[in-house]
């Protein structure tokens, strides 16, 4: 009883501050509670949703994002505001129990498992590739070879050539610059799942499966589509990795992924491709570099969206943007919008407008 007498003064002083008080931009002791980020349980098919309305959104501008979608080939359509379902679209036969690949959006599902291995201990990314993987695992010179750190697969300057396919036996992987000098999209990030494999004991499915699908009730699985290994999924298993990449690295109050290396891999990694994290693409920089070409663009990577957006991009636009500052993380599964693209189109500038219409 003393104890909630006690609060009860304390918090009737806290807030009849007097006008002379207030005046004087009087600050309380503690911050006022802000809305908490919005976790789905995990083996649930519930997930809390918000409102058009309760944001302020233009409710008049869903229909014509909706059509837009639909015109544009798209199986599914997300937008998560603070970790709630504001919009969940599905178009065709398209349902959502039905999986769909990533692509090279999950490209960062090795970015936060190299995370994980290395808050571990098990791997530091700035050590050399061949620490893990012994000499032989490209065919450059073995001084050459030795350049190439983990931190270089994930930021996409190995300096090997990528002219020569996905094929990434040691044969195909040939030294074309020094590790560091010269970015270049290449499939042989996947050296970073056998690293992490050779480093933890277990296969890569493993390891992925129990330090971070399963931590974050992710459905899916890898897939072997000729030299590659494509993750595939529910839109709502894309939307759960999002949120947590959203929320620094969080599930509910567990941290999965060190919210410093996240920081590291959201932000520019090299000096070449300012856009260019550990695989995730920043908007709002100077320049930007694109698959297969050495050209440097100048300007935003996807003017429409806001500047502090990153994303995941992957090939026939499978898409997971995330926006900080409007707590916003948007998922987008579908066939190629237009043409075929490794990732980056035309479509992605055209739908931040149609979804800046909606949010503004």
């Amino acid at each position: 009883m003393k104890k909630a007498v006690f609060l009860i003064i304390l918090f009737t002083g806290l807030f009849s501050c007097s006008k002379d008080n207030d005046d004087a931009n009087h600050e309380l002791p503690f911050p006022l509670p802000t809305e908490l980020i919005y976790f789905p349980s995990n083996g649930s098919t519930t997930w809390e949703v918000k409102s058009i309305s309760e944001l302020g959104w233009n409710e008049n501008e869903l229909q014509p994002l909706y059509d837009y979608l639909q015109l544009k080939n798209t199986k599914s359509f997300i937008i998560l505001h603070n970790g709630k379902i504001v919009v969940e679209k599905y178009f065709g036969t398209h349902t959502a129990s039905s999986p769909w690949y990533w692509a090279s959006a999950g490209k960062t599902l090795t970015t936060a498992v190299a995370g994980i291995a290395e808050q571990e201990g098990l791997i530091n990314i700035n050590n050399k590739v061949s620490d893990y993987l012994g000499y032989g695992w490209t065919a450059a010179p073995l001084a050459k070879e030795n350049l190439i750190t983990c931190k270089n697969l994930l930021s996409m300057n190995s300096g090997l050539d990528d002219s020569l396919g996905d094929d990434v036996s040691p044969t195909n992987l040939q030294y074309v610059a020094d590790a560091g000098t010269r970015w270049a999209y290449h499939n042989v990030y996947v050296k970073m799942q056998d690293v992490i494999a050779q480093a933890s004991g277990q296969t890569w499915d493993a390891y992925f499966n129990t330090k971070l699908k399963d931590k974050i009730g992710m459905t899916g699985a890898w897939t072997q589509v000729g030299d590659l290994s494509v993750y595939g999924s529910t839109t709502r298993s894309m939307a759960r990795f999002g949120l947590m990449i959203y929320a620094k690295g969080k599930w509910h109050s567990t941290q999965i992924v060190n919210e410093n290396y996240l920081n590291a891999a959201t932000n520019t990694s090299q000096s070449i491709n300012q856009s260019y994290g550990f695989m995730w693409w920043l908007n709002g920089k100077s320049s930007f570099h694109l698959p297969q070409t050495q050209y440097q663009f100048n300007g935003s990577l996807i003017p429409n969206a806001p500047s502090d957006m990153y994303a995941a991009l992957g090939k026939n636009d499978q898409k997971i943007y995330i926006v900080p500052s409007q707590k916003l993380v948007i998922i987008r599964m579908g066939d190629a919008a237009d043409a075929e693209t490794f990732g980056l189109s035309d479509f992605d500038n055209a739908l931040w407008d149609k979804i800046n219409a909606l949010t503004n």
